[in-house]
């Protein structure tokens, strides 16, 4: 991670903007900022930043409508900043795109801690896709995981929810996001039903390599592969 990593704090409460500014600075990072909504996606394609703060509830454009119009040309790293705490709008905009979400009122150090984490996992894209391709090989033709020359045999399911979340690490998939890719013929499931097929397939892994964590539960939001992180 570059100390000069620029961020775009998008923010229309002065105050807040001002205070996540100052963190920021102090933690070494490069800011600018935004008031309005409707700035956002143009500022992004000029100036190209690191990673984006972004509040929900703008002026001119909200933030769930920016997040798609981002995503529909770049890959800049996205933290959610709402004072909504239903879950709906944190899985709806994980869903659209966003790298992770922080509820107001929050911590001015939690949200330098968010940055920094989110960065170390996005950036450096090539390191963290050489240590993952590393750590596992998944044969889909015969739904079997090696690794360290030991392997493990998958249903079709448990192999398709790994294969889903291993080819993009620290990214959060909510439920119906992970049913929506294993079940493409619409059938009616339940969340518990892919809770189900997740405790099984950790049991799985764990088996293949005992004492590493590699799909991490994220409250209210859904489940991640990351074998980097700590146990949730």
């Amino acid at each position: 991670m570059n100390e000069a990593s620029l961020i775009l704090i998008v923010e229309d409460e002065q105050k807040l903007a001002t205070l996540a500014e100052d963190y920021l600075q102090n933690a070494g990072f490069a800011t600018a900022t935004l008031g309005e909504g409707n700035a956002v996606v143009p500022w992004v394609k000029q100036q190209h930043p690191d990673l984006v703060l972004l509040d929900l509830m703008l002026p001119g454009c909200d933030g769930l409508t920016i997040c798609r119009e981002l995503r529909s040309f770049s890959k800049v790293p996205i933290i959610m900043v709402t004072a909504r705490i239903e879950e709906i709008d944190r899985l709806l905009g994980l869903e659209m795109g966003a790298d992770d979400y922080i509820c107001k009122p929050y911590s001015p150090r939690e949200m330098v801690a968010r940055v920094k984490a989110v960065l170390r996992r996005l950036q450096p894209q090539a390191d963290n896709d050489e240590h993952h391709v590393q750590l596992l090989t998944l044969d889909a033709n015969s739904f079997r995981v090696l690794a360290a020359g030991r392997e493990i045999e998958l249903t079709s399911v448990e192999f398709q929810l790994l294969q889903v979340l291993y080819r993009q690490p620290g990214r959060i998939f909510s439920r119906s996001a992970l049913m929506d890719q294993i079940y493409q013929d619409q059938r009616i499931v339940s969340d518990r039903t892919i809770d189900s097929h997740i405790k099984k397939l950790r049991k799985k892994l764990a088996e293949l390599l005992p004492g590493q964590e590699l799909i991490h539960s994220v409250y209210g939001a859904g489940y991640r592969y990351d074998p980097q992180r700590d146990s949730d």
